[in-house]
Formats: structure tokens, sequence, C-alpha cells
């Protein structure tokens, strides 16, 4: 029987010959000289499958490894059960939670009387290490996966074995332990290890309030939204946005800063929050001034390419430091600026349209990918800044072994926004998310600890109602596109959750009006 072949995503479509019924996982020995990483899954006539799958008809197929969002989640979910098992191996019956990625992994809690020990890690990585090597088969029976008699649930696929596991890492980490992998950049490397200690408190923060609002887990926000307790819970959180909010603006006037820069990944609320946040500063007496530095762009034809040859805005090089810097420690000093207009139609900068001056007790509010990154405001004094990292950290997880990834929480929040607001399909959201990703973790995850304070713009209720937005467009996403995969994801994913119908509660300041309509700051 013949198939089309793909080896890997900028590999060309071979055609292949393989006896019926086939696995996947018979295919990939057929040709592992030739991949350059671990296959993990596989894409079949756009449907994503488990290696264990049989291949009945002629198809298109792609190998995925650890640079997919996909497989990368598989290899966590099957690193996470050869975890889980291993602590009970070395532990006895044992409550885990897996509570949130950081550090590059997955930040986990034993809970008992006794704080696990160096030890005691020790020997759970050394258990580990025995299983992948024995290379034990998982199995599965429904949702449920089996490894040596330990069986647990899991909201994905797992690889066949514990063979295809081969790199990761334990390190003892505050009050819980570190499961380290590797990432999609470099599949067959652990990277670097670099404490996100702020990351690590803005977590500890939406635990925190996590426990306020009674949600710890989907099923708890569901019991809410069942039972009208949601309107509540929505403006408790909205509540605590508010008063974390005004908490920063406090701290600008109190330290007198007057360079408030504001950064943070794709669909985090930036602009909302940047406008509140100028509303709690005239609160206090100030009167911030509020720009992005997307003004700032250099002059289209002196645009950076990226690798593929094509026009690259989201590098540093994309913008016109100097002019930024100058125009900057002009308005501090308390000259008159004309500060340009970038026209996105002709790619120039314009001027003559925006004379600015300044007084003293006028902070400029900085919005833009690049903010936190030292080299964007290297000319600027430092005594003058105030760097806030925003994100949406969500603490709700499905149950104790199966958490949530912010990434998935920002893209149904882009999907919307782009839906509503862009004429943009969720097919194009998808397709253009691993590019996204892309620049994040260059442009904008490595400076996070550069930031001053950490803002979380979750709503702990906001995926029962961005669901209602999101699952009809994920539905018009067909079996014959690309993004077929990981839209069924994504809508199994939703499936978890009971949706808010009636959001009308939500303000109209709320973070969450930025994607799903009606915010009067956007």
């Amino acid at each position: 029987m013949e198939i089309l072949l793909k080896k890997g995503p900028r590999e060309q479509e071979i055609h292949f010959k393989i006896k019926e019924n086939s696995t996947v996982e018979n295919i990939i020995k057929e040709v592992k000289d030739n991949l350059p990483y671990t296959v993990l899954a596989a894409r079949v006539d756009n449907e994503i499958v488990a290696l264990t799958h049989e291949i009945d008809k002629p198809c298109k197929i792609e190998l995925l490894d650890m640079r997919n969002q996909s497989a990368n989640l598989i290899y966590q979910y099957s690193l996470s059960l050869i975890y889980l098992k291993a602590v009970t191996d070395v532990l006895g019956k044992t409550v885990v939670e897996i509570q949130n990625s950081i550090n590059k992994g997955l930040y986990t809690m034993i809970r008992r009387k006794q704080p696990v020990t160096q030890a005691e890690i020790d020997g759970i990585e050394k258990r580990m290490q025995e299983l992948v090597d024995a290379d034990l088969p998982f199995t599965r029976e429904g949702e449920l996966y089996s490894l040596d008699g330990y069986k647990d649930f899991f909201c994905g696929l797992m690889v066949p074995s514990t063979g295809y596991v081969k790199h990761f890492e334990l390190r003892k980490y505050r009050r819980g332990v570190l499961l380290r992998f590797p990432h999609p950049k470099n599949p067959n490397i652990i990277p670097e290890y670099v404490d996100e200690v702020k990351l690590y408190g803005a977590f500890g923060e939406a635990t925190n309030w996590g426990k306020l609002m009674e949600v710890s887990y989907v099923e708890d926000l569901n019991r809410k939204v069942k039972n009208g307790e949601y309107k509540e819970l929505i403006q408790l959180s909205e509540a605590l946005h508010e008063k974390k909010v005004a908490e920063l603006a406090d701290m600008i006037k109190q330290e007198k800063k007057r360079i408030i820069l504001i950064a943070g990944p794709s669909s985090s609320g930036k602009t909302t929050f940047a406008k509140r946040l100028l509303i709690q500063l005239k609160v206090n007496g100030l009167k911030p001034l509020y720009m992005g530095t997307d003004d700032y762009f250099v002059e289209r034809e002196h645009t950076p390419l990226d690798e593929h040859g094509e026009p690259n805005f989201e590098d540093l090089e994309a913008i016109d430091i100097q002019l930024f810097n100058a125009n900057m420690n002009s308005l501090l000093a308390g000259e008159e600026v004309d500060l340009p207009s970038f026209d996105f139609m002709d790619g120039h900068k314009k001027f003559g349209k925006r004379i600015m001056k300044i007084t003293d007790n006028q902070p400029i509010i900085i919005e833009g990918i690049h903010a936190l990154n030292q080299n964007l405001t290297a000319l600027i004094p430092d005594a003058e800044k105030f760097k806030i990292y925003i994100s949406p950290l969500t603490q709700l997880n499905i149950d104790a072994h199966n958490r949530i990834p912010t990434t998935d929480a920002r893209m149904l929040r882009r999907m919307v926004r782009d839906y509503n607001f862009r004429g943009h399909s969720a097919k194009s959201t998808i397709n253009a998310w691993p590019k996204v990703r892309a620049g994040e973790d260059k442009n904008i995850f490595p400076f996070s600890n550069e930031a001053d304070a950490f803002f979380n713009s979750v709503h702990l209720y906001e995926i029962s109602v961005l669901k209602k937005y999101a699952e009809p467009l994920l539905k018009e996403i067909t079996q014959e596109d690309a993004e077929y995969g990981e839209a069924a994801r994504l809508l199994k994913f939703l499936n978890f959750f009971e949706a808010i119908e009636d959001d009308s509660i939500i303000a109209n300041n709320s973070i969450l009006r930025e994607f799903i309509g009606g915010s009067i700051l956007v």
C-alpha cells in the first residue's frame, strides 16, 4: 500500500510503500536513520495519532517530534506517568500534584508531612531511569493509562513505551520537585537551568487567589457555573485584578518612576492592563503618557529578514532603538519632542503630528514585546524604569495530574480576538501560533526575570466564557485542513468545561473584554 510520508516539518512529502495495517511505529523503524529527533506521534490525514495507530488505507502521514506542540505534550504526559510510577515505587502511595510550568519544566508537589529530601529525589530519578531503560509499554484502557501495574487518567496520548522518554531531570525546588525535559528548540538537550523566581511568586499568588475563590480544579469551576455562583466568582476575580493594578500604581508613585515598561507574551491583555494602570496612576495624582513601541519600527526597507528571507518584525533589530532612547530622554528632560507615527501602509515613520512635552509628574507608560529587554532602553537611566511582566498564569488544572498549559489559554484568547476584531479564522490563528511562540521564546520569556513586578492577567472563569466563542470556530476546521489535529485537541480540552453563556456581568474594562468584545479601553 502506498502512502505519502513527511519526515519533518520542513521535509518534502515522499511516496512510500508499506504493508497494510502497519503501525506508525513500524514505518518509523524503516526510516529512523534519516530522522533528526525521536518521533513521538504522527499526523495521519491531519489527525494526531499515537505511534501504535494502524494504517489501513492510503493516506498522508507526517512524523512529529518534540518540535511539534502536540508531540511535546505527549512527551510531557508520558514523562509524568513515569514520574508518578517512580514516586509510588520509592515512597509508597503518596499524593502528588503536577501544578504548572516553570524553569523549563513542571513544578510538582509531593504531599506529606515531611518535605521530600534530596536523597529521595535522587532515588526517584534513579527509578525513573530504570523504567526508561526497561522500555516498558504504556497500555491504554479508555482514558486510563497503565505502566507496570500503576494506572492513572491522562487527557492526552502517550508514546508506546518508556524507552521513548530519554531525556529528563529531577531537581529539588522550594517545597516541591521540578520535572525538567527538553525544550522544542533542542529536543535532545535538557535546557540550562534558570531560576524564574518572580514567576514562582506569581504562581504562588495565583494559588492563593484560587483558594480565595474556592476553585482549584475544573470540577470546582463547573460546580459554580451550574449553580450560578460564577457571577460572584467573576466579580471577585475582577476585584483582585483591580486591587493588584492599584498596588502597582502605588509602587510606581512611591518609587517616583518615570518610565513604566510593560511586556508579556501574545494575548496577555497588555493593552487593557496598561490603560487600567494609567487610570490608577491618575487616581494617585499623576498624568501619565501612554505609548507603544510600534511607532518606532525602522523604515520598511531596513526591516531585518528571518532565516526564511521574510520580513522579521518580531526581533529587536526591527526597532529604531537610537531614536526611541533619544526621544524618551528628551521627554524626561522636559524638552519638546516630535514623536513619530508609523504608517503601516507605506512602511515609514511620519513626523509633525505628535509634538509632545511632559512635566515632572507625567510618567511614560510604554507597552511592547521588547519592553523588558535592557537593550531597548540601554541609554535611559535604570533609576527611571519600572518593569512589569504580564501573562495569564493559570493555576486551574483539570485534576492533580493534568495541568492546563498557559499557552492553550492564550491561544483561545487570541483565536477569539482574531475572529472578532481582525477578521481571521481559527485556522489562521492555529497556523500562525508556532511562529508566535518561537518569537516569544526568543524575545519575551528570557527577560521575564528582569521585571520589577508581575501581573497575572488570568481569570479563573475565563475558559468557561471563551468556550462559547471558540468552540464554533474550531468546529469549522475540517479534517482536510492541516490545523485539524490541533483543533480536535482544543475541542477535547474544552469539553472538560461547562460554558458560561451569559457573560454580561463581566465589567467593560475587564482584560477579558479585550478578546470577547465590549471593552471601553481597547
